[in-house]
């Protein structure tokens, strides 16, 4: 019998949860007392926003992510529909609109200005009408631009395309009429093709929402985490069951797929659990679990493209507490000693471009999200999928991606064998190039040909570069060295030899 040992080699084994100091939180923010099951606030890169109270209406806040502190009593409020908001959410590709849904069974598209707001918002950039009932629930399509999802106490699923003109649509393009209760959530695969659904019925379905067909439909137990991994096996047999504790609050599972980490929020509880899934048994594999006396109604999630990656910040949220009127940013972070860039934690995400337009994905075009490096000074580009190898030379010049350790060998040190072997198979490897391709891939950029920096933001972004120059160049040496000393090696060897004769 052959004996497995228990422990697993992860690299977000340690991930930790920090939350933010007193000064980076945003105090006195009236948050609503309203009992609906939701997150209530949507957070991205320039703003946060906060279901808030509102006498005669519905109203939300939206605060600058950098004015934090406390917040003045009378700051200006986004205040047009007649009822509770229960759902916002940002427009994954600007950062400057914003979707909101109330109990007046409306959803309105709202523009934010990019100055700091003077006075209430009232007028909405365009309103949908077309719920019988209160709208619980709006997502945006995470490929096709101008696409909004809405559903309703009516049951129905509604697709609008915001690209046609007028500001108040009364057809959706589309009708899902799948569900015999209220969906409690709703989720998109990578490329926006199918829609996952979680209903008060207990069921999970999958769905083709432009033919309006359900694909697979499964079952769900109370407080139990049920891992599923394609639509090849039966969502009836879940691959994984896993006990949660049997408080009564709903939990919010929130799962990030560059990470392939789980994070579990109980609403009215303080605690964040974070799991991380794996391909092999046992799937899914328990990590850590952030503790907080202070219960959330709520909770924000910031989107990968405003993260520190300086800090090694993998994932931020922004935790609703109602009964202090507090936001408190809650960081997970990989503790890593060095202060460069890690890439091995931070893939190629998301980026804040469509890649359809809304009339391209209805009539059944498919395409993969644009991806983003996360590194100071990249821009977003139409990248290879994630699950495509990269090629060999990429590997083996790659020099950002080599431990740090490294870089600390001084000139004196004796080189290792192996240090001597990487360094001759790097060199051959580079030697076989052409020439611009070694360029590109040794220097991915030229701080010498960009302009001067105007604003502190350009000057932080140029001192990254620079420091990432020094440390790249700080690492092209000693393989210089191994290979000098390689060289001399030989030349030793062959005078020896030379002399024997």
């Amino acid at each position: 019998m052959s004996w497995h040992p228990q422990y697993r080699s992860s690299k977000f084994r340690h991930v930790y949860g920090k939350a933010a100091s007193k000064e980076k939180c945003y105090n006195c923010v009236p948050i609503t007392l309203n009992v609906h099951d939701n997150h209530f606030c949507a957070v991205n890169p320039s703003f946060i926003a906060v279901v808030t109270e509102c006498v005669g209406g519905g109203a939300f806040l939206v605060i600058p992510i950098k004015q934090t502190g406390k917040l003045d009593p009378h700051y200006p409020k986004v205040c047009g529909h007649k009822g509770n908001v229960l759902d916002i959410k940002w427009n994954p590709f600007n950062d400057f609109v914003i979707a909101s849904c109330s109990e007046d069974a409306t959803v309105k598209i709202w523009d934010i200005p990019n100055q700091l707001l003077k006075r209430n918002i009232t007028t909405p950039k365009k309103e949908l009408l077309g719920h019988a009932r209160r709208v619980s629930l709006i997502e945006w399509h995470p490929t096709a631009d101008n696409i909004l999802f809405s559903s309703g106490y009516d049951y129905k699923i509604m697709i609008w395309n915001l690209g046609v003109t007028g500001t108040v649509l009364s057809k959706p393009v589309k009708i899902l009429d799948a569900h015999k209760d209220v969906v409690l959530s709703m989720s998109f695969n990578t490329d926006g093709s199918l829609l996952a659904t979680a209903c008060r019925d207990r069921k999970i379905r999958v769905i083709d929402p432009r033919a309006g067909t359900v694909l697979q439909v499964g079952w769900v137990q109370r407080f139990m985490v049920h891992l599923i991994s394609s639509l090849e096996n039966d969502l009836s047999v879940p691959l994984l069951e896993e006990d949660l504790d049997g408080s009564s609050g709903l939990l919010f599972p929130i799962y990030d797929s560059d990470t392939c980490m789980l994070y579990v929020v109980g609403k009215g509880d303080g605690n964040i659990r974070y799991y991380e899934i794996s391909p092999e048994k046992p799937y899914l594999n328990y990590l850590m679990e952030y503790h907080s006396p202070l219960p959330q109604k709520g909770i924000g999630m910031m989107p990968k493209r405003g993260l520190d990656v300086a800090a090694c910040e993998i994932f931020r949220f922004y935790k609703l507490i109602p009964t202090k009127s507090l936001i408190e940013p809650i960081s997970m972070i990989v503790p890593r000693q060095s202060e460069s860039y890690q890439a091995d934690i931070y893939p190629l995400t998301a980026a804040a471009q469509p890649t359809l337009t809304a009339e391209e994905w209805l009539t059944g075009i498919n395409k993969e999200p644009v991806l983003e490096s996360l590194r100071p000074g990249s821009e977003a580009v139409k990248s290879l999928p994630q699950f495509l190898e990269p090629e060999p030379f990429m590997k083996a010049t790659n020099l950002s991606q080599q431990p740090e350790a490294q870089g600390k060998m001084s000139l004196e040190d004796k080189p290792k064998p192996r240090e001597i072997e990487n360094g001759r198979k790097r060199l051959k490897v580079e030697e076989s190039l052409p020439e611009n391709e070694q360029i590109c891939l040794s220097d991915s950029f030229n701080i010498f040909e960009r302009p001067p920096p105007k604003t502190e933001n350009e000057l932080l972004q140029m001192y990254y570069r620079q420091r990432e120059e020094i440390r790249r160049l700080h690492e092209l040496i000693i393989q210089k060295d191994v290979q000098i000393r390689q060289l001399e090696l030989k030349l030793r060897n062959l005078c020896m030899d030379t002399g024997n004769y």
